[in-house]
């Protein structure tokens, strides 16, 4: 019987053991390194895998060969699962869609925008297919173009005009820098429903859900109102990546039901950088060594990386300064764009910087891994953006100064449409009231720990979930989250 548990959770170089199982493979054939002598099936796998060949793949796979490397092969053949999942729209698809859109384009122009990434496809079993957000994608690089040659700025939308307001009133009510201002309370019903016969009659389905942090200063009166089912297990709060546990027997013909309800109270928090005067770090700190190293395999110091934040950064050796220029080169060069499933990417950071593009995690693990190189502690933070009518999942972070703090950096808000220096570059050091804090980390084991490959491997904001048979990706269950603000 399932009960509240608070277990510790596994260990930083299990986390990374499991983590490279599963990409190892993909760092030799995506950075060039070394392949090391394996049993034919693994290598004939990576060389498969490279051409976009997964028919050829599974076909290998099904062989049931049974080696040392077939953990690997697996992870192989369930990542291009994921693959042809995100990419599903032929090419005729997508010239109807560019045209129902409004998209005008001749045979050149849109071969360029395929050689810049711009329209985002991948040739798999040989034919090509593109990615299910290709087109909406370009048209924000198309617009973000038109405006960088007319220079001007783009017409707010009803989120930005809404953040302006309330970042105004966040700061004319912070009387001492870095104070807690304008709570909000809200009432959350998740729920997650698995697709009908998924699992076999009778089979067992385990399901984790995000769960709120409790421990954290911006956000408190956690209270959980209601489960379904009614038995649960509570990851502690001191696990990076909080979840709630349900186990369920599947139906014949009906889909299977998880829910939770509870309610919290958000806060604000804003500091003005040019009043911070951070001490100098104490480098030999558990802290500072922890949040200035490298994390594996998203999180890496590569030739790129280095290059890239030092002539960023140039002389500056003042910890604000460095946020404050890493920030500013992320919000005029990366733009906003929606984002490939995580499991299926070798490097993020890599990726954002050969596409200029990247969604909020994306641009965030960009901004830590350049800001951990030049020695500033940075940890992850994630959940979900709780703004009216903008509801969604949604990662930033939080900066360490000494003498200081943590101090909240949200790269993909980016610098506001404002005159006015401290709403500007509000988001370098402050966050709004509206957050749904979850994750204090990335790719963190679950309580109790998964059995199977993660869905999302490195974030954890939709859940997880799997049978006695292996894990169920995000095509085999649906979820939705219903937002009260309570008065």
């Amino acid at each position: 019987m399932l009960q509240e548990d608070t277990t510790t959770e596994l260990s930083t170089k299990q986390i990374q053991q499991a983590l490279l199982i599963i990409f190892g493979w993909l760092f030799v054939f995506l950075f060039n390194q070394p392949v090391m002598a394996q049993s034919g099936e693994m290598n004939k796998a990576v060389i498969l895998f490279q051409k976009g060949d997964f028919s050829a793949l599974q076909q290998l796979h099904s062989t049931g060969v049974i080696n040392k490397c077939q953990q690997e092969i697996d992870s192989l053949v369930e990542i291009s699962r994921r693959i042809q999942h995100d990419f599903n729209l032929s090419e005729p698809e997508v010239d109807t869609l560019l045209q129902k859109q409004g998209v005008h384009f001749t045979p050149d122009e849109k071969q360029t925008w395929e050689a810049k990434g711009w329209l985002e496809n991948k040739v798999i079993n040989g034919q090509k297919w593109y990615f299910s957000r290709s087109v909406s994608n370009l048209k924000l690089r198309l617009q973000q173009q038109q405006d960088s040659i007319t220079k001007t700025l783009p017409p707010l939308d009803g989120l930005s005009k809404f953040r302006l307001a309330h970042t105004a009133t966040v700061i004319d009510q912070t009387a001492k820098n870095g104070e807690l201002t304008a709570p909000v309370d809200f009432k959350v019903t998740y729920t997650i429903t698995v697709k009908p016969d998924v699992v076999p009659d009778g089979g067992t389905l385990r399901c984790w859900m995000p769960y709120p942090k409790q421990d954290h200063t911006r956000q408190t009166n956690v209270v959980l109102l209601h489960t379904f089912p009614a038995v649960y297990r509570i990851a502690p709060d001191s696990v990076g990546q909080r979840s709630i546990y349900f186990e369920q027997k599947a139906k014949k013909g009906k889909p299977t039901v998880f829910q939770i309800s509870f309610t919290y109270r958000s806060y604000a928090q804003s500091y003005d950088i040019s009043r911070l005067s951070p001490l100098p770090y104490k480098t030999s700190s558990a802290l500072y060594r922890k949040y200035t190293a490298e994390q594996l395999p998203h999180i890496v110091f590569s030739r790129e990386i280095r290059h890239l934040a030092d002539s960023i950064v140039g002389n500056t050796t003042e910890p604000t300064e460095i946020v404050r220029k890493l920030y500013t080169w992320i919000n005029r060069n990366i733009i906003w764009s929606g984002a490939l499933e995580y499991s299926t990417i070798a490097n993020i950071p890599h990726y954002v910087l050969m596409n200029r593009k990247g969604d909020c995690g994306m641009q965030t693990l960009l901004f830590m891994s350049m800001a951990r190189y030049k020695g500033i502690p940075v940890k992850w933070q994630s959940g979900w953006m709780m703004h009216p009518n903008e509801v969604n999942l949604h990662d930033w972070s939080e900066v360490y100064y000494e003498g200081i703090g943590w101090v909240p950096v949200d790269v993909s808000f980016g610098l506001q449409q404002s005159e006015n220096r401290r709403i500007r570059d509000f988001y370098i050091s402050g966050i709004d009231s509206y957050r749904l804090i979850i994750n204090d980390a990335i790719s963190s084991p679950f309580f109790p720990p998964k059995q199977f490959m993660r869905s999302e491997p490195v974030d954890f904001q939709r859940g997880e979930v799997e049978s006695t048979h292996g894990n169920l990706y995000f095509d085999q269950w649906k979820y939705s989250m219903q937002v009260e603000y309570v008065k």
